[in-house]
Formats: C-alpha cells, sequence, structure tokens
C-alpha cells in the first residue's frame, strides 16, 4: 500500500557510478553516508559493462542501510531467470532489494535472443507476465521449507515447494510461453520484493495496478511535476507509493548550474539551481509523493552538494523519515512482509 506522504524518502540513480568494482562501491557507500534511502541502477547497455543487476549485486556486501534497485527488461529476458536473479540480490543485501521492471522496444535485443521485436501493448503485456511469474515462484517456496534435517538428511520439506503453473493469458501479443517451476532457490528474505514501474506501463490492458508497488512519474517541467504527481495518484489509487522523477544539477565549486544543464537527457522534469532552492522544491514535492528519486548530472560533483546541504536540511525539517538499520525495502514502501499464496492455500486444504 501507498505511504503516507509526510515525511518521504530519496533514492538517487548510480548511473555515473560506471562500472567498475571500486567505483561501484564508492558511489554506494557516499550515497549511503548521505542519507539516501534507495540506489537505482540503470541498465542501458554498454561495452564491456555489467548490468544493472550484477551492479546492484556488487553492491549488496558493502552497504548496509540503502536500498539497492536495479532495471531489469522484462521483454528479452527469461521471466524464470529475473525471479532467481533478483531473488538472490535480495539474500546478498539482506532483505534491501527491489525491481524497476522496464519493457521497451529494443530490436537489436530480439535479435540477439533470437525473437521478433515487441512493440506498442504487447511491452506491457510482455512486462505484466513477467512480473506475475516471479511473484509466483517467489512463493512457490514457503518460508519454512529448508528444514536442514541432519537426522534424516532432508535439507529441504518437498510438501512445502510448489509448482506455479503458469500460462501467458489468451490474446498474449507475445509468443505464449508457460512456467512450471519451482524455482531453484529459497523464497526472498522480503517474501516478495517490491516491484516498481513507469506509470505509463500501468493501465488497461498493460500491467495492473495491483501488480506493482510503486509507480515511477515525470513531467516535461519540474513545475508541473507536483500536478502529475497527484493525477497518477487519483487515477491509479492508493494501492502504490508514488516516486517523483526529477534530473538534478547544483551549483558547485563555483560553477553555475546553467553551465552544466546540458547533460540532462530532456526526457525529464530537471531542476538546476542552488542546493537551498532544490531543498525547498524537494520539501514541497515530498508532500505530494511518498518518495522522489534524484538523477544527478554528475553523479559524484552532485551527489556531495546533496549529502552536504539537502539532505540534512530536508532532514532537519522534517521532510525525510529515518534511515533504518538492518529494515528492509518493503519497510521504506510501507509494505507487511506477505505469506506465501501457495501456503494460504495448502492450510486451506487441510482444514
Amino acid at each position: 500500500m501507498s505511504t503516507s506522504s509526510w515525511p518521504g524518502f530519496l533514492a538517487i540513480e548510480l548511473d555515473g557510478a560506471g562500472w567498475v568494482g571500486a567505483d561501484i562501491a564508492r558511489a554506494v557507500l557516499a550515497a549511503e553516508s548521505a542519507g539516501f534511502h534507495a540506489a537505482t541502477f540503470t541498465d542501458a547497455p554498454a561495452p564491456g559493462r555489467a548490468n544493472a543487476l550484477q551492479r546492484a549485486a556488487f553492491a549488496g556486501p558493502v552497504s548496509r542501510t540503502i536500498a539497492l534497485v536495479p532495471e531489469v527488461d522484462t521483454v528479452y529476458t527469461e521471466p524464470f531467470h529475473i525471479s532467481t536473479q533478483l531473488a538472490s540480490l535480495d539474500y546478498v543485501s539482506g532483505g534491501r532489494a527491489g525491481w524497476i521492471v522496464t519493457a521497451a522496444e529494443s530490436p537489436e535485443a530480439a535479435a540477439a535472443v533470437g525473437r521478433s521485436s515487441a512493440t506498442g501493448a504487447a511491452l506491457g503485456q510482455e512486462a505484466a507476465a513477467s512480473i506475475e511469474v516471479s511473484r509466483r515462484l517467489w512463493d512457490s517456496w514457503e518460508d519454512d521449507a529448508v528444514i536442514r534435517d541432519v537426522a534424516t538428511g532432508r535439507y529441504i520439506d518437498v510438501d512445502k515447494l510448489h509448482y506455479v503453473d503458469f500460462e501467458t493469458p489468451a490474446g498474449f501479443a507475445g509468443a505464449g510461453y508457460s512456467v512450471k517451476g519451482p524455482s531453484i532457490i529459497p523464497r526472498p528474505l522480503q517474501g516478495q520484493l517490491p516491484v516498481l514501474a513507469v506509470a505509463s506501463l500501468i493501465g488497461d490492458g498493460l500491467v495492473p495496478a495491483d501488480a506493482v508497488d510503486a509507480v515511477l512519474v515525470s513531467a516535461p517541467t519540474a513545475e508541473l511535476l507536483a500536478a502529475e504527481v497527484r493525477d497518477v495518484r487519483a487515477r491509479l489509487g492508493a494501492s502504490v507509493a508514488v516516486v517523483a522523477e526529477l534530473d538534478v544539477v547544483l551549483d558547485s565549486l563555483g560553477q553555475a548550474a546553467a553551465s552544466r544543464r546540458e547533460s540532462f537527457d530532456g526526457g525529464r522534469a530537471a531542476y538546476a539551481g542552488t542546493a537551498a532552492g532544490l531543498t525547498d522544491f524537494l520539501a514541497d514535492l515530498l508532500k505530494e509523493a511518498d518518495g522522489v528519486r534524484l538523477h544527478p548530472a554528475s553523479l559524484f560533483v552532485d551527489l556531495e552538494e546533496l549529502g552536504r546541504l539537502v539532505l540534512p536540511e530536508l532532514r532537519r525539517r522534517g521532510a525525510l523519515r529515518p534511515v533504518v538499520q538492518d529494515g528492509a525495502f518493503r519497510d521504506l514502501l510501507g509494505l507487511p512482509r506477505p505469506v506465501s499464496r501457495y501456503a494460504s492455500a495448502t492450510a486451506s486444504a487441510g482444514k
């Protein structure tokens, strides 16, 4: 369910950290030290670069409080692999993992896996199916399936592993498929990882609102962002958290933000200016949104200013919730830990 809109949380995109292990560790630890609640990892391909999920997995053991949320494609990546890799990330991070669902038209990616390119509504259908497969597989091991019974030599209780029996629905635009299950690894520490998607993927014939835990919302300009957050919340209801997207470039080291503004991609609302001005803007925005994800123009330059000037002042004003030691990503979003759907069915059948 959606969290209260005050105080909120802040996430930061770490795309500018590069793909060398030491640089990823430096960026994650800097974001964690600054007080960010979550770090995200884009999956834009680059030669020789580890993908977003691999970079997040590297960050898991070196971080302690920050949630780690990679983008993972749902169109050209096998759903079974998505599910197991994300579950592994949840273990590596101690329950701090999440998933940003992506589904984009990509003839190059389609050719690489030997299938036709998905377009239009088919992208949403692929995403919805992948989410459903992953959620079923995460539930396919009951929480107490691992018993480690030395006396009998049994590691798992096979009665607590379940087939998921997924079939793509009638009218599925892409090539239909089925998944039998169960998963090959135990249930994630969180039970179900929080699933996020851009708001444009949510709707009739696409991804159902109840399939995700949070939506990412942007607008053409920063001035329109709060209104767009309100519109999305009105459309989707209170069942999902709403996270605003904002490009950020700050005055730093005597250099005006405007001189670095060309590094923005043009597709998101953007703020360029002083740290004090950004603090005021975020304090107001967090009264509407459950959280905000910042996209720094220059990661290490802007992150230093954010950690030194912006986040401390937001906390002083009471706009940011505390960072929880040993907390799960679900806790940050106000989500209880769910019971496996198959455990509930098994218990009902036994009555």
